[in-house]
């Protein structure tokens, strides 16, 4: 039976449990990044105009739903008599600054 040391791949007698503090891998450290305000909040509420509009409805029966259930429930949505209402065709993106 090995001891600890030699599980931990050190090979160094006493040395489990020493050294720095495990975290988990971000590839993008959160704070380092500067988001512009406007594109902060990407959530249905924050979009403007958005009440009223053909999504509203899907968005108070899916918001709740996640994983592989989300893709269940529009499905299930997409394949019955499901109508969210009319279409609209407007433009909603968002000019950036270079």
């Amino acid at each position: 039976m090995q001891n600890a040391s030699m599980l931990n791949g050190t090979g160094d007698p006493g040395s489990a449990g020493k050294g720095r503090k495990n975290s988990p891998f971000r590839r993008v450290r959160p704070e380092q990044v500067n988001i512009d305000p406007k594109l902060r909040d990407n959530s249905f509420e924050a979009k403007a105009g958005a009440r009223g509009s053909w999504g509203e409805k899907a968005y108070s029966v899916l918001k709740n739903v996640k994983g592989r259930d989300f893709r269940h429930e529009k499905t299930k949505k997409k394949r019955g008599t499901y109508s969210g209402g009319s279409i609209d065709t407007g433009v909603n993106s968002i000019r950036f600054d270079e």
